[in-house]
């Protein structure tokens, strides 16, 4: 499974990384990498989560950033 990670800048300089398929899985950083690092660690947890709950996700985790 791929995600794909939608940057943004806001106008104070801040980057915002956002994966769109799986809600609230969105994060900030000063620089664009710090947001990316955040952005999968958060989707990491999200997933993990996912996976324990029963609602299994299967295959390979990929990300993609756009």
């Amino acid at each position: 499974m791929e995600f794909e990670i939608i940057f943004d800048r806001e106008e104070d300089g801040r980057w915002i990384a956002e994966i769109e398929t799986l809600p609230g899985v969105l994060a900030y950083g000063t620089t664009k990498l710090e947001a990316q690092s955040k952005v999968e660690a958060l989707a990491l947890r999200v997933i993990a989560d996912r996976i324990e709950s029963e609602k299994s996700i299967a295959g390979t985790v990929r990300f993609a950033a756009a």
